[in-house]
């Protein structure tokens, strides 16, 4: 008898080991180049030039050629920052063509502006949220960044971010992190404009890292509205100073009174 095989597991096991090898390396996956065309609205050849490779160069890497760690750090950097795309087409914009130019700068501009109203602070608690949790809803977002900064603002007497919240039907809310995702309604947040995001945003303290890991840990297997499951009889607001109602907005300093039962630091 001959050997027998099972049909597409050769291809299987080449594909895994192509993504150990770019994941162990830090090599850019063929996903995150699509990405990046998608994220600047520019094609194969385009992007290629932008990115000073030769014209194929992309084409050859999405029919799963591997990048030289060189070429895949300026295509992971460009990934991470609209700015520094912004550059590199400045740098090229007569190879590229004044069209493909005009399409790539104004998409680049826009993912820039997305996370201006936002402090980097918030953004860096946001970025740490989207990486530790399968996904996310805007619900469940606004109630873990209520209880982050109400559990630091209890231990550290300081806030962890400088940003209004607000009382709402549904909770607390940050009105700038609501419109930035207001889109998503009660669906995950899953958009390829957020991915810089994730790759960009300021590492978080080792203090910070630890109570929003503990929030994490107690709330972060609730989603949308299932967040309020934790507490179901419980007001957004309970364990808030006197005077908190819905409607009413609340500065961060206000948060060293709130939910200091809800964790106990170190335990």
């Amino acid at each position: 008898g001959g050997e027998m095989g099972i049909p597409g597991l050769m291809d299987y096991n080449v594909k895994e080991m192509d993504e150990q090898y770019r994941k162990a390396e830090e090599i850019i996956t063929v996903e995150d180049i699509e990405r990046l065309m998608k994220l600047y609205n520019i094609g194969k050849a385009p992007l290629s030039l932008a990115l000073g490779f030769g014209e194929v160069t992309i084409t050859r890497y999405l029919a799963g050629q591997v990048p030289s760690k060189e070429y895949s750090d300026i295509m992971l950097h460009a990934l991470a920052s609209a700015s520094y795309m912004k550059e590199l087409l400045d740098q090229n914009r007569e190879k590229i063509g004044e069209t493909a130019y005009k399409k790539a700068y104004t998409a680049a501009t826009q993912l820039e502006n997305l996370y201006v109203a936002v402090p980097v602070e918030l953004l860096a608690v946001i970025a740490y949220i989207f990486s530790a949790l399968h996904e996310v809803t805007p619900l469940t977002l606004q109630k873990l960044l209520y209880y982050i900064q109400g559990n630091y603002a209890a231990i550290y007497d300081k806030p962890l971010f400088d940003a209004p919240c607000e009382a709402w039907v549904h909770g607390p809310v940050y009105r700038n992190v609501y419109n930035l995702f207001r889109d998503f309604k009660y669906n995950p947040i899953d958009d390829d404009r957020f991915v810089p995001l994730k790759e960009s945003a300021l590492p978080l303290t080792p203090e910070a890292k630890e109570v929003v890991d503990r929030v994490l840990d107690t709330f972060g297997m609730y989603s949308g509205k299932g967040s309020g499951k934790h507490h179901p009889q419980r007001s957004p607001l309970a364990g808030c100073p006197e005077g908190f109602s819905a409607g009413r907005n609340f500065s961060c300093g206000d948060f060293a009174g709130c939910d200091e039962g809800v964790l106990q630091k170190g335990g």
